[in-house]
């Protein structure tokens, strides 16, 4: 009886195939005419895998992937490209005006910023990336105070004692290594997560969280570059743990900073402690008056908050830090007069920190970090999704549901005069190229979300690369493509920067 319900089963099966084939195949069609229409007149791959699309391609040579989207929207006077990734039609924006009109239309009528294509998944729904409208305004009011001259000038000297620990640190490794180079990447990703850790939580961060942090955070980085399927073991279900543990860590950081600014006449010594010395003013001054207690951001949205800054800080100033070392090692002209400038307004021998008066004066260093950020900008496209049919143009309508790719690394190889080359001199007073070509200057972002902390990551790198070449001689491992662009999430040289360190002054400070 078995055997012939199995035998009648399986022919039912044979039966049906013909019509379950003409179904997929239907779905299949259905998706290519769905995509086609979606790209009517735009550049981009005729046909597309089923549900994938171009995925594949995306995570295993992210390089090789945008490279095309850029080539695709070059061929054409549009200004922008089309493909298809994971059941989503996108469009890479390499035109800085089109661009502009993304960064100015965020709003629930128009685009969503999401910072990655699948960022909520990663980050949650309360997040400052996806705030709009008055809100927003409120959270940015409350997170101005955080990076005044004041706060900016505190953090400084929390960034040059981090710094220097570590380039002992890296002038030790390089020595054990000899003759073979270290590679810095992972050097300076350890280095500027001990630098947010300290500049944006201080001493409420203690040695086995910060450990704990920085496994979190490689899980939360690793995530980032992997297909989001959520199922457990998989390295996106990692990085989503990974950050809700971490976003724990800074609302229980936050917490204790509050009750320490409570305490009378206690002085803010990071980020966090200048964001709650202004919220407890404000609740002060309100029962001080005798009015209603304001409406204030708890300590778990402050978390989540921390992990924004974290997030931005961490890994564009990684890639901005490699870059420098890349450039400077092959424009020696310009390292040297990086050298020469800083040693005229700092000296290592001093045993003393580069004041913020000092930072001010080095004018030519910071025109060497505003090129590194134009020249090779670290985050190089800002996702948004449309959230209805947007008229990109007069001719196309960007169709809801379509995640958005402004490209800030295209517009600011364009205008200036010879983008391509890298030109720290462009920044100079006689030049003003950063007045003439504002629109295209988009490293930081434009709009309601551009970077508020951008003086702050500026500030990180112009000291780091005062100290870095005034305290060690260094030379690349040049091979060939070694300053290729690698996608990790952000952009670095393919090598991920080989180089040989040693002292350049007799003794290093001591701070």
């Amino acid at each position: 009886m078995s055997s012939l319900l199995n035998k009648m089963m399986i022919t039912s099966l044979l039966q049906l195939t013909p019509y379950l084939l003409s179904l997929l195949l239907f779905l299949l069609l259905l998706e290519q005419i769905s995509y086609l229409t979606k790209k009517r007149t735009a550049p981009g791959p005729p046909v597309v895998l089923p549900f994938l699309g171009n995925a594949i391609l995306l995570v295993r040579n992210p390089t090789r992937f945008w490279d095309r989207q850029s080539a695709l929207a070059k061929s054409s006077p549009l200004g922008f490209s089309s493909n298809y990734v994971i059941g989503k039609f996108i469009l890479f924006i390499r035109d800085t005006h089109l661009s502009h009109k993304i960064f100015a239309n965020v709003r629930p009528d128009a685009f969503a910023l999401v910072g990655h294509p699948f960022g909520k998944k990663l980050f949650g729904d309360h997040n400052l990336i996806y705030m709009t409208g008055q809100e927003h305004k409120d959270l940015r009011r409350r997170i101005a105070p955080n990076f005044t001259p004041k706060a900016l000038s505190t953090y400084t000297a929390l960034q040059q004692i981090i710094i220097l620990h570590h380039l002992q640190n890296w002038l030790r490794l390089s020595s054990q290594a000899r003759p073979d180079p270290i590679t810095l990447r992972f050097l300076v990703r350890d280095m500027n997560l001990e630098t947010s850790q300290t500049v944006f939580v201080g001493p409420y961060l203690g040695p086995a969280a910060r450990e704990k942090f920085k496994s979190d955070y490689n899980l939360f980085n690793v995530g980032l570059m992997k297909l989001p399927i959520d199922l457990p073991g998989t390295a996106f279900r990692n990085a989503r743990l990974a950050v809700s543990r971490l976003v724990e860590t800074l609302s229980f950081c936050a917490e204790r900073s509050k009750a320490r600014m409570e305490i009378a006449n206690s002085e803010p010594t990071c980020l966090i402690d200048f964001w709650m010395h202004e919220t407890v003013q404000e609740l002060r001054n309100a029962a001080q008056a005798g009015s209603p207690e304001p409406a204030v951001v708890s300590e778990v949205e402050i978390g989540a908050h921390l992990f924004d800054f974290l997030f931005a800080a961490q890994d564009a100033s990684t890639s901005s830090l490699l870059w420098a070392v890349t450039l400077l090692d092959s424009h020696p002209e310009v390292l040297a007069k990086v050298r020469e400038e800083v040693a005229g307004i700092w000296s290592p021998e001093s045993d003393s920190l580069i004041t913020a008066e000092q930072l001010s004066r080095m004018k030519y260093t910071h025109a060497v970090g505003r090129e590194v950020v134009r020249y090779r900008a670290p985050a190089t496209m800002v996702p948004h999704i449309a959230s209805v049919d947007f008229p990109l143009t007069e001719t196309y309508t960007i169709p809801k549901g379509t995640i958005v790719f402004p490209s800030a690394y295209e517009s600011c190889l364009q205008g200036f005069s010879d983008p391509e080359r890298f030109d720290p001199d462009r920044f100079s007073d006689e030049r003003q190229e950063d007045r003439i070509y504002k629109r295209n200057y988009l490293a930081f972002g434009a709009g309601a979300h551009q970077c508020v902390g951008q003086r702050y990551a500026l500030n990180h790198l112009v000291l780091f690369i005062a100290m870095f070449c005034t305290l060690i001689d260094f030379k690349r491992l040049r091979t060939d493509g070694c300053d290729d662009i690698e996608f990790v999430p952000t952009i670095c040289p393919k090598d991920d920067c080989k180089v040989f360190l040693s002292p350049r002054c007799t003794r290093l400070p001591s701070l």
